[in-house]
């Protein structure tokens, strides 16, 4: 593992785990494991805590192939959800993160006859969205990316789509602030939903991200499915 990206064990496992699905985006092998390639199961600790920080992206490459996720990368995102739920008085964010946890678990991998489910979760208020300043907006937004796939509705979605251009003002603000993952999260967003104006450049823009911001592979991974789900509706 390349030390300079990993400060903690913690860091460390996110970043390989980050890696691991970029890898799998740009192979579209779905049989892949990307908690295997990492080294981490569901005994792993770190790994664990790993998980619940890359989320429902660690199922990506599946939810956007619309092919069956690897057994083991299930395993792990579900001892994530039971391991780490959210508190009572948890940020919004991280509630939504675990609510799309959850409902990705369940659409992408239903349990087995005779297996206990992670539970259900309710799906969070969103009404804090819509009057947030677009500046608020846009970081919300960005650590919600990965709530931005297709057939996954939500009102944070709704959210999104009804605010393409807040998001797009977000997304020029990150880039002059060199925020590299909070742009390419705010990108993801805005080839998830469409509607953001012409004059953005947004193909150009999320390549001028990945170039600066590319060292992060979470940078990297907001970047793929970006232009994986702009493909898919131009097709």
């Amino acid at each position: 593992m390349d030390q300079t990206h990993a400060s903690s064990p913690l860091a460390g496992a996110v970043h390989d785990l980050a890696t691991e699905v970029v890898l799998a985006l740009r192979s579209g092998d779905h049989l892949a494991t990307v908690c295997g390639a990492a080294g981490i199961d569901e005994e792993n600790r770190t790994g664990i805590a790993a998980a619940r920080v890359i989320g429902a992206d660690l199922l990506l490459p599946s939810v956007l192939y619309g092919r069956h996720p690897h057994p083991g990368d299930v395993a792990v995102l579900d001892r994530a959800v039971r391991e780490f739920p959210p508190k009572p008085d948890a940020p919004a964010a991280t509630a939504w993160s675990h609510w799309h946890m959850i409902s990705t678990l369940q659409r992408m991998s239903p349990p087995a006859p005779g297996t206990a489910a992670p539970g259900t979760y309710a799906e969070p208020d969103a009404a804090w969205l819509e009057e947030a300043p677009w500046q608020a907006f846009t970081h919300q937004l960005s650590v919600l990316a990965p709530l931005a796939v297709p057939a996954a509705p939500s009102a944070v979605q709704r959210a999104a789509a009804n605010r393409a251009v807040d998001l797009s003002r977000g997304f020029v603000r990150a880039v002059r602030r060199r925020d590299w993952l909070q742009a390419a999260g705010a990108g993801r967003w805005l080839a998830a939903t469409g509607g953001e104006p012409a004059t953005l450049g947004l193909d150009r823009g999320l390549d001028f991200v990945e170039l600066m911001g590319g060292h992060d592979p979470r940078v990297t991974l907001h970047v793929r499915a970006a232009r994986l789900m702009a493909e898919a509706r131009a097709r």
